[in-house]
């Protein structure tokens, strides 16, 4: 079955990606293009850095990502080079952002509820927690 724009757009996908972006980013404490970087590279299943490189124009420059996401271990080595056969090493997304990319697919398809920030200490995360009360309370007048 292909998907057309019509199909798609009638699934009203995108209606609510900014708020779950916001509390993905929020509750991972990830920037909003780490995060959408985790999907361009999960598309791609394995990469090296030249593709992560390539997938980083379409984003704010930050010279740090790469290292900030193998250490906190968004990405993890799949293969490691060997300086003989394996000229470079091959990455993928860990099961850490594997769970994470699904479970905002979820929340997009509306098969998951968005869960509240615990911190509302901030005026930022106040105003988020009240945007995602009302998601849900929709969500659930629409059933």
């Amino acid at each position: 079955m292909r998907i057309n724009s019509e199909s798609l757009r009638d699934l009203k996908l995108l209606k609510h990606y900014r708020l779950i972006r916001k509390w993905a980013c929020k509750k991972y404490k990830i920037t909003d293009a780490d995060l959408e970087l985790m999907f361009y590279l999960d598309a791609l299943d394995l990469f090296n850095k030249d593709d992560f490189k390539k997938g980083v124009y379409y984003y704010s420059w930050d010279n740090r990502r790469w290292n900030k996401l193998l250490k906190e271990d968004w990405i993890i080595v799949w293969r490691k080079r060997n300086r003989t056969t394996q000229k470079y090493n091959i990455y993928k997304l860990s099961m850490k952002s594997k769970q994470l990319i699904a479970r905002v697919y979820r929340i997009l398809s509306g098969e998951e509820e968005l869960p509240i920030l615990k911190d509302s200490s901030t005026y930022t995360n106040k105003v988020l927690n009240t945007a995602i009360k009302n998601f849900n309370i929709k969500k659930y007048e629409q059933l």
